[in-house]
């Protein structure tokens, strides 16, 4: 009978424990694409304020910013952050106005799984033209298949003046321990996070919805957009295709 009760009160303390844990958890889960969405935001900021980073010239010829942040938790690296993040767009059908409310995002397979390795490290691609955008928004694409991708210039008067990057639908960077610098990207695979964007809207909602103007952003996009708007407010581009 003793042993009958201590293993009755043994589960009942069990019991409470999870009942405890288990909406701490539920709210980690929750606020997980805010934080996303933050730690983009810090992302850009560091990249367009830095001496060394995102060249302002190109980045005013872009459609959209495609960022993947890594993220550290109390010291720890959450790999299960890799390939997440965001993607915001100039608003319009011909993404030429301000910038909108984010997408979230998933990446898998190529080179980011092996680059990222065990290291904490931040991508940044830039979208470059109307056919990129908008094989991103509509599903997943292959970088290097879907939509070309190459190696961003690096530095804050830097141009895109080669063939690569001239022709190129994306330009891809990695932040590594610091160090930043142009990073192929090809065969990853981008498209829209179906799960998280119902999250952070509260809907069933497509790429193409969000990026139509149909939601407000969030307010913990208030860093990344600000940021993009003060540092690129018009698109520069001619010609897109």
């Amino acid at each position: 009978m003793k042993r009958q009760m201590c293993g009755r009160h043994s589960w009942t303390v069990k019991l409470a424990v999870l009942a405890i844990l288990l909406p701490a958890v539920a709210r980690a889960a929750d606020n997980a694409e805010e934080e996303r969405i933050k730690a983009s935001g810090d992302v850009m900021k560091e990249l367009l304020t830095g001496t060394n980073g995102v060249p302002l010239s190109v980045l005013n010829k872009s459609e959209c910013v495609i960022v993947l942040p890594s993220v550290k938790k109390g010291g720890f690296l959450l790999a299960a952050q890799y390939g997440r993040g965001v993607m915001t767009c100039r608003s319009g059908p011909n993404f030429d106005g301000a910038w909108g409310a984010p997408i979230m995002m998933q990446s898998s397979g190529g080179s980011f799984g092996l680059q990222a390795g065990g290291q904490a490290t931040d991508f940044v691609i830039l979208v470059m033209n109307d056919k990129g955008a908008k094989a991103v928004i509509h599903g997943k694409a292959k970088l290097g298949a879907d939509a070309s991708v190459a190696a961003g210039p690096v530095g804050r008067e830097a141009e895109a003046s080669t063939n690569a990057t001239m022709s190129a639908e994306m330009l891809s960077y990695s932040k590594t321990q610091g160090v930043f610098g142009g990073v192929s990207l090809s065969g990853t695979s981008l498209g829209p996070d179906s799960g998280a964007n119902e999250k952070v809207y509260g809907k069933k909602i497509n790429g193409e919805e969000i990026v139509s103007g149909s939601v407000q952003p969030p307010a913990s996009a208030s860093e990344l957009l600000s940021i993009l708007q003060e540092k690129s407010p018009s698109n520069g581009s001619k010609g897109k295709t």
